[in-house]
């Protein structure tokens, strides 16, 4: 038999809070974690407003020195799996044994902010001036190796870097890697941090995010027919994922299963999404946890608040789904935490994840006017109680990179 696969705590960076219970009330309540960027001078740019952490001090989670070694998605990521193991009440050292923990958490884009920093040392002063940690504090994988250095995590250590699908693959491929015996512990999840200058004019360039400046906290509105475009979120979502006998012979507090994990490709365009490829990805996942379409109750969508993606999406779930995607509550919370590229799907499989312990659902905000082509149950504007049983996260990416895992409510 495959191993059965537990979540037993969870970590947030976000707009909408740092701790669990804020981030979750916040959530509950309809709160936009948007606003206008404070980080740099937007005059110059189509879109003024994201969703900022504009309140995180690295030196909260970590030295002086240390926090000076790494980029900021890197900080993001460290203060988060602090938070999840707290959370989990984890000590690798004591609990588990190190060589059977691992780390696996991605970013869609990397140290993007310390990339524009030493490229402009090297124009400005030379290349004998650059950092020597340059490139440590660059690459995509430092979240995992700085994580596992932190806690002793000795296990399988690797990243994802699949655009807005990698926390999502992080996750499944984690769960994979415990359910096949490779792991007991995994550590893992999503970070980004690009709420820079690069990054807001590329995505500017691309015309994919909303330049509803003049309302930024209505900005993010998924599936609604006044959508214009994406809106930039940052932060970091970590899970911990544990093999079901661990966590129950230590005590832990699990806050669901999970059962499914679907992975596709597009094979179609760079930034325009397929519906057939992201439809694939679902029943994959459904087949992967032994369901029918007909069991899953609740969907996490990527729902990004693009007029091209969410409709893409909305044929995606009547593909994978049938009949029964008109049954299925559907909500997008970028719609309030706006879309942290690389580590949405972490955000959003924490999200998930409470949506089955507490049983509520959150809201999709600002769905005012929902657009005729995205006619299912999105939950709009306020909370939902609900009995959730079966749940499913989508994540798709840049490059037709899709992925989706299934949870399910803990029964022993």
């Amino acid at each position: 038999m495959k191993r059965r696969v537990v979540i037993t705590g969870m970590g947030v960076m976000s707009s909408l809070g740092h701790d669990l219970d804020t981030f979750w009330n916040n959530l509950m309540a309809g709160k936009s974690g948007v606003s206008v960027i404070q980080a740099f001078d937007t005059s110059e740019y189509t879109t003024h407003i994201a969703a900022e952490i504009a309140d995180f001090n690295p030196e909260e989670y970590m030295d002086k020195k240390e926090a000076r070694r790494m980029d900021r998605f890197v900080q993001f990521a460290v203060a988060a799996s602090q938070f999840a193991m707290k959370d989990a009440n984890l000590d690798i050292q004591k609990d588990t044994d190190p060589e059977r923990c691992g780390v696996y958490v991605g970013s869609g884009i990397g140290g993007l902010g310390t990339w524009e920093e030493q490229h402009k040392i090297l124009l400005d002063k030379g290349p004998k001036r650059v950092s020597p940690f340059f490139i440590p504090m660059m690459i995509a994988n430092m979240a995992s190796g700085q994580i596992s250095m932190l806690f002793g995590a000795k296990g399988p250590n690797s990243t994802a870097v699949t655009a807005c699908a990698t926390g999502t693959h992080s996750i499944g491929d984690s769960y994979k890697l415990i359910q096949r015996d490779e792991a007991d512990v995994m550590i893992c999840g999503g970070a980004e941090a690009t709420i820079r200058p690069t990054g807001m004019a590329g995505f500017c360039a691309l015309r994919a995010m909303s330049t509803r400046n003049d309302e930024p906290e209505k900005a993010s509105r998924p599936f609604d027919t006044d959508r214009d475009g994406f809106v930039m979120g940052e932060g970091a979502g970590i899970l911990i994922l544990e093999e079901l006998e661990h966590a129950q012979k230590r005590g832990a507090r699990i806050y669901a299963e999970v059962i499914g994990y679907g992975m596709s490709g597009d094979a179609h365009h760079m930034t325009d999404p397929d519906p057939e490829g992201a439809a694939r990805c679902m029943s994959r996942a459904i087949r992967d946890a032994g369901l029918e379409p007909s069991a899953i109750d609740y969907i996490n969508a990527h729902g990004t608040s693009t007029p091209v993606g969410d409709k893409s999406e909305t044929t995606a779930i009547k593909k994978a789904l049938g009949d029964h995607a008109y049954q299925v509550a559907v909500s997008s919370t970028k719609s309030m935490t706006g879309h942290l590229l690389g580590a949405a799907g972490g955000v959003e499989a924490v999200i998930t994840g409470l949506t089955l312990h507490n049983g509520k659902i959150a809201p999709t905000i600002n769905l005012d006017n929902q657009d005729p082509e995205c006619d299912l149950d999105y939950v709009p504007n306020v909370a939902r109680d609900a009995d959730v049983r079966i749940a499913m996260s989508n994540s798709f990416g840049f490059g037709g990179h899709n992925a989706t895992i299934i949870l399910k409510k803990f029964e022993e």
